[in-house]
């Protein structure tokens, strides 16, 4: 439906901010819960995934050996944002047994589209070869990103050349992942502002976006949005879980109630929220 809008129109359908008051306020949030992680939980910052400078990860080992990881993979459209403001959800996830890795990655201008994708797609290869080796040797591996990180996970899990370079599918060593307001088509994206920065041709964009890589082997997805998200969020949501399950992947859609495009993933670590109980179900835990 993305043709059917003006320059001006789709540009705002590509700006979540145009659905909350000001965005700063969660900005701050994010980096005031990651900050009190650090001082209140077990904290291995910088823990180095590949040769460049971005390429680090910061680890919250939880209580005990073999419980499960989450990867999170933060947002900002591949241009903003840092594993230093995406660690908020291991205030509620160590305490109930899940070892957390804030995932970091180089951004756009400095690099383009292909190069950040490659990036964590070995994070995340890296740390499923060498999760036995940090504090806790945690045993079961799932994924989260929200907006740009959705997108960068899913591209992580579809990256079928890189995991058998690996030796492995992704399917059997990711044990699940939990997508939030992502980006699955990068077209609608390549013909607004948010390009300006990224620079994608059409080859690139088709070649970059997860929607144009399935069916693929995946594990069990949580997709889902926040209530207050533009009709393209929302459209792009649905046609990606369409795909997934027209190829025979499990998935779990949800549309949450009264949240936004940046609250929502607040809610990953918290039972008795929409999201968290998926999240716990996703990873078979008790509440």
């Amino acid at each position: 439906m993305y043709l059917t809008y003006d320059q001006r129109s789709l540009d705002i359908q590509y700006s979540p901010s145009s659905c909350v008051p000001d965005i700063n306020v969660f900005l701050r949030e994010y980096a005031d819960r990651s900050a009190l992680a650090r001082e209140r939980l077990d904290v291995h910052s910088g823990v180095r995934y590949g040769p460049r400078s971005e390429q680090l990860f910061d680890y919250f080992p939880a209580a005990g050996a073999g419980g499960p990881l989450l990867v999170f993979i933060h947002g900002g459209y591949w241009q903003e944002l840092s594993r230093l403001e995406s660690a908020f959800m291991a205030l509620d996830l160590v305490p109930r047994g899940i070892s957390v890795a804030a995932l970091g990655y180089g951004l756009a201008p400095a690099y383009r589209l292909p190069e950040i994708v490659e990036m964590v797609a070995e994070g995340v290869r890296w740390i499923c070869r060498n999760a036995g080796q940090l504090p806790s040797s945690p045993g079961s591996i799932y994924l989260s990103g929200c907006s740009a990180g959705a997108h960068l996970a899913a591209m992580s899990l579809l990256d079928e050349a890189g995991w058998r370079r690996a030796g492995v599918r992704p399917d059997r060593v990711v044990a699940g992942a939990a997508l939030l307001s992502g980006v699955y088509d990068l077209e609608p994206v390549r013909r607004t502002y948010v390009n300006e920065a990224l620079g994608l041709d059409p080859e690139t964009a088709r070649d970059h976006s997860p929607m144009r890589r399935l069916p693929a082997a995946l594990p069990p997805l949580v997709v889902a949005r926040g209530e207050h998200e533009t009709d393209e969020f929302g459209r792009q949501q649905t046609e990606f879980v369409d795909a997934v399950r027209a190829g025979g992947g499990r998935v779990r859609d949800l549309v949450v109630p009264a949240r936004n495009h940046f609250d929502l993933a607040f809610d990953l670590g918290v039972p008795g929220t929409m999201l968290g109980d998926s999240l716990t179900e996703l990873i078979g835990l008790d509440r």
